[in-house]
């Protein structure tokens, strides 16, 4: 389990610092927007290559920060049942959810990935609209992606694991729970409305 940890951590550096780089990728984004937005006003000229370029960097940040975000635990969670459940419940139901649903779903991606983009890759696909760009960088990003959620899975996996055998502490124990969340918000409105602990006093006839 240490070398399998090991592996874990190493697999959550380089898709966060990969996450974090294709994060600019929506500025970039922006510029060109504002830049193609700008030319078509004053000269009335447009570009096909401009606009499937911000299409490409916003596939870019979608695909690459994917993994980024399953690290952090920020994707969307409906946690109806398993809120209910203990502790070990909960990461019973992670473990399942990760076996039973993200791997299938991410393995079937994968093998539909690969011939989509070396069958482009090898035909040098190229957009069918005048003066567009290459296909098949942006298919590489798609396939990229699924690759980084794959690895990401996997370190996902080796974590509930350790935790479970209480080898690791889950950071995430109550970060992310909607309790935890009202808790926090109720306690600050409370210090606000307290007088003599700094906030605000209640207004007075």
């Amino acid at each position: 389990m240490t070398a399998l940890l090991g592996l874990s951590r190493v697999i959550d550096s380089i898709n966060e610092r990969l996450g974090k780089v294709a994060a600019w990728a929506i500025v970039v984004a922006i510029l060109v927007s504002a830049i193609n937005a700008i030319i078509r006003r004053i000269f009335g000229v447009s570009s096909n290559a401009w606009l499937e370029l911000q299409w490409y960097l916003f596939g870019a940040v979608f695909m690459l920060c994917a993994a980024w975000t399953l690290k952090a635990n920020e994707h969307i969670r409906i946690d109806i049942i398993s809120s209910r459940l203990s502790k070990r419940g909960r990461d019973g139901v992670d473990v399942f959810g990760h076996l039973f649903f993200l791997f299938p779903f991410v393995a079937l991606l994968l093998w539909l990935s690969v011939p989509y983009f070396l069958n482009s890759y090898r035909s040098g696909e190229v957009s069918s609209n005048a003066g567009g760009l290459l296909i098949w960088p942006a298919k590489g990003l798609i396939l990229l992606g699924f690759i980084s959620m794959f690895f990401q899975w996997l370190s996902e996996l080796i974590k509930r694991v350790a935790i479970m055998q209480g080898k690791l502490v889950d950071e995430e124990a109550s970060g992310h729970s909607v309790e935890a969340e009202a808790e926090r918000l109720i306690a600050e409105i409370g210090t606000i409305n307290t007088p003599g602990t700094g906030g605000t006093p209640p207004a007075t006839a």
